[in-house]
């Protein structure tokens, strides 16, 4: 079984290969076609939206597509910021806060989707769903502003995406959002306890 430390190195390799292959590569074509990273953010906040509406009219495949390509967007956006220098506070901010609403977004095509009395069990799913990747997004933001890092836990956004794109091309969506909601509730749990204990060691 992979422990917590394990999974959390691997999860950094992860990223560091995405980073270097996916996030950065892509930043530097949209500096060099002259896209701020705000105008990047913006577009993936769309493509979000575009992708939310093909899941609530069933066409899941090329909404998985659009979900892991909107979430490419969310990546260079920041890579963006700091190559070309315009990392600012409000950038920040309007990336954090498109993240969100991102997500929300998804979340409510999949209820367009599933919202009839015969789909109670899947709505209900995607509310947990919904509530557990919200909460972990916001103790990872609470922590920090207690002055803690927080970036433990096994189901973080980038992987809540892989899940529901896995789950959207292979339309097994009630098998995934059982799985997000379920490991998000306990990254959430996670984080709860690591900024106590880290409280407490004051």
């Amino acid at each position: 079984m992979i422990s917590m430390p394990s999974w959390q190195r691997y999860r950094t390799q992860a990223r560091d290969i995405l980073a270097r292959y996916v996030e950065k590569p892509s930043a530097r074509l949209f500096g060099k076609i002259g896209l701020s990273p705000n105008q990047v953010t913006v577009i993936g906040l769309l493509l979000s939206g575009v992708t939310a509406y093909l899941i609530g009219v069933g066409q899941f495949v090329v909404g998985s597509l659009l979900l892991l390509l909107a979430s490419a967007l969310d990546m260079a956006d920041g890579a963006l910021a700091r190559l070309t220098g315009k990392a600012t506070p409000s950038g920040a901010l309007l990336d954090s806060t498109a993240d969100r609403i991102s997500e929300a977004v998804v979340f409510l095509g999949l209820v367009v989707f599933y919202i009839s009395p015969l789909s109670i069990p899947e709505v209900l799913l995607v509310f947990l769903a919904l509530i557990g990747s919200f909460m972990v997004s916001y103790l990872r933001a609470r922590g920090e502003g207690l002055g803690i890092d927080c970036k433990v836990g096994v189901m973080t956004r980038p992987e809540r995406v892989l899940v529901l794109a896995v789950g959207l091309l292979i339309d097994q969506m009630a098998i995934a959002l059982g799985v997000v909601a379920a490991l998000s509730c306990l990254t959430a749990f996670h984080r709860f306890w690591h900024i106590q204990r880290e409280l407490s060691r004051r």
